[in-house]
């Protein structure tokens, strides 16, 4: 859906950059099966830009390959977690009146103990030095240092 494609490019694209850049494999391809999947998703709706992008990377027409399987298990939550604590990173940010792109010190994130999974990723994106992890229902940004900005 239109939802998640927005999710994805704000969330977990912006998430998984810098480890794509740095040529992660498993970053990269992830990236790679969601594209492709998306595209044969919005095919039907959006046939002429697809049909480009498809192209760019595949032989043939993108209106005869496979409609893509379901191949994963259980939802597990980690996306929405950490789409939560993106949204309050950056709002930390904003209200100290800092650029997204403005060092962080220190950090407290509270939330679901899944989010340890991405502490590595959180801490890129949020440019985060020490994130502290605890462990909560709701997912919760705090005691937010940031660098002095030059």
């Amino acid at each position: 859906s239109e939802q998640f494609f927005w999710t994805f490019c704000d969330d977990y694209l912006e998430l998984v950059k810098e480890r794509a850049y740095e040529g992660d494999a498993s970053a990269v391809t992830a990236l790679r099966i969601a594209i492709d999947v998306m595209l044969r998703l919005f095919a039907p709706v959006l046939p002429f830009a697809t049909e480009e992008v498809w192209r760019w990377t595949h032989e043939g027409s993108i209106h005869r390959a496979s409609w893509p399987e379901l191949e994963a298990g259980e939802p597990r939550g980690l996306l929405s977690a950490v789409s939560e604590a993106l949204i309050g990173i950056r709002r930390a940010k904003t209200d100290a009146k800092a650029s997204q792109k403005t060092a962080v010190l220190s950090a407290m994130l509270a939330g679901p103990a899944i989010l340890a999974e991405a502490v590595g990723d959180l801490k890129a994106v949020g440019r985060i030095e020490d994130l502290t992890l605890v462990t909560a229902d709701e997912v919760a940004v705090s005691d937010i240092v940031l660098a002095p900005q030059e």
